[in-house]
């Protein structure tokens, strides 16, 4: 039988409380695993351009500057992805929102494979990002409603560090298949993965429980997602609820992240992720080039920038453990003022092979274990009336940042800055980005209830 503290006298189930109170089951395992799958092919997709640029450039005969425009487009796209997806999984659900992303975003990259032409390749690279522009939010916000609060950081963000695997899987893959099979490969590996993990989805993935009270959907159907979990509880339940539901009253879900109470939290963590995507872009797209620039072979150069995505995933599971026992803003801006001091001795390491290789895994832990908190930083502070929304949003303005990263460094090489120099200026994004979060903890720092 559900506890009295979990279903009071009217037979109505607490969502979250429920969730709470129960040990994490197999079924909330899967939703972790899918999760981690969609986020996992998002970083492979997101990342291979970085790793495809040097074997493009000699392919078609094109200058670094020519690849700064397709090295953004699908971050542009992204933009659009997270910015229309959000409001839209607030009103028609998580789940139709990540079929439809990840079966886009395969789509077009198997399509970016058999470009013939520059433009050609932008375009449909502008339209993959749509679809991991969407996609990644939208696994936070719906992992996030499936978690015990006690877990939820450590989980959310051990999640999103598959983000950083599949980015480094890219270059650990890429150092292997280009040289033996052409750029077009590793673009025909991210573009079928997804299709065949978006058909997965629709069988195995649930919508999320939480939205489906919110929005009214029916006692059944929320039933029908939280049986696995605790069967007998479940059954016993004649109706279910969530806190927001007496806190929250608008539907609409802009005037929810544009509230009083929202608003101030809302920009510093948009200011904070678009400081850290500038770095963690910038690295990302340009790594391998500065590192070709300064006499490491294409396999070296891959294999450093793959270091510099790993670091991530070795560091997530301790930023989100930390976060559920500490100031979660604290830690956060730790990892990123780290991040700016190893990326200033990652810079005077040129020549020392195997220095340079720590330091980049070092940077990588930091700013990447990071940037992968925030996410869950952001699902902790929103309600679930715009979860989705509020989050989505923080990555979608954040991608500017990482539009304007890969920019910057196109612009400086072509002003013709060094190594060395290139990697002292990203201590100023990752000091901003430090600030900003630990600001947002003193002047916005509740969780939604």
């Amino acid at each position: 039988m559900t506890s009295p503290a979990h279903v009071p006298v009217a037979g109505t189930l607490d969502v979250q409380g429920f969730i709470n109170a129960q040990p994490l089951s197999r079924y909330q395992w899967k939703i972790v695993l899918l999760c981690f799958l969609i986020v996992f092919l998002d970083g492979l997709d997101t990342a291979a351009m970085g790793f495809i640029a040097p074997a493009l450039t000699v392919d078609w005969g094109v200058d670094r500057a020519s690849l700064g425009p397709v090295m953004s487009a699908a971050l542009i796209g992204m933009v659009f992805g997270a910015l229309g997806s959000g409001p839209i999984a607030d009103r028609f659900g998580r789940k139709v929102v990540l079929v439809v992303a990840v079966a886009l975003f395969g789509f077009f990259s198997l399509l970016s494979a058999f470009s013939t032409s520059l433009d050609q390749l932008l375009v449909l690279r502008l339209l993959t990002g749509l679809g991991l522009g969407a996609a990644m939010p939208n696994a936070t916000t719906l992992l996030s409603e499936y978690t015990p609060e006690r877990l939820k950081s450590l989980l959310v963000t051990s999640m999103f560090c598959g983000f950083n695997l599949g980015m480094a899987g890219g270059g650990f893959i890429s150092a292997k298949m280009i040289p033996a099979f052409g750029w077009h490969s590793l673009l025909l590996l991210g573009g079928i993965l997804p299709l065949l993990l978006a058909v997965v989805l629709l069988v195995w993935l649930p919508e999320s429980a939480r939205f489906l009270v919110v929005r009214n959907r029916g006692a059944e159907k929320v039933r029908k997602v939280l049986a696995p979990i605790a069967p007998a509880e479940v059954a016993v339940a004649t109706d279910f609820s969530v806190p927001e539901q007496k806190t929250v009253q608008s539907r609409n879900v802009l005037k929810v992240v544009f509230s009083g109470t929202y608003s101030a939290g809302t920009l510093l963590l948009w200011l904070t992720y678009f400081m850290g995507l500038v770095i963690v872009y910038l690295l990302t797209s340009w790594l391998p080039t500065l590192m070709r620039d300064s006499g490491a072979s294409m396999e070296q150069a891959a294999f450093i920038g793959a270091l510099f995505q790993f670091g991530g995933v070795l560091s997530a599971v301790g930023v989100g453990w930390a976060m559920d026992k500490f100031n979660p803003h604290k830690v956060i801006g730790t990892f990123y003022l780290l991040a700016g001091v190893f990326a200033y001795f990652v810079g005077q390491s040129l020549g020392k092979v195997t220095v340079l290789a720590t330091l980049v895994l070092l940077a990588g832990m930091c700013i990447n274990g990071a940037q992968s908190a925030m996410p869950s930083l952001a699902a902790r502070f929103y309600p679930t009336q715009g979860r989705a929304t509020g989050v989505s949003w923080m990555l979608g303005i954040g991608r500017f940042g990482a539009i304007l990263g890969a920019w910057i460094g196109a612009t400086l090489l072509g002003l013709g800055w060094n190594f060395e120099q290139v990697l002292t200026a990203l201590v100023v994004p990752a000091a901003v980005a430090s600030v900003a979060v630990v600001i947002k903890g003193l002047v916005s720092h509740a969780d939604a209830t």
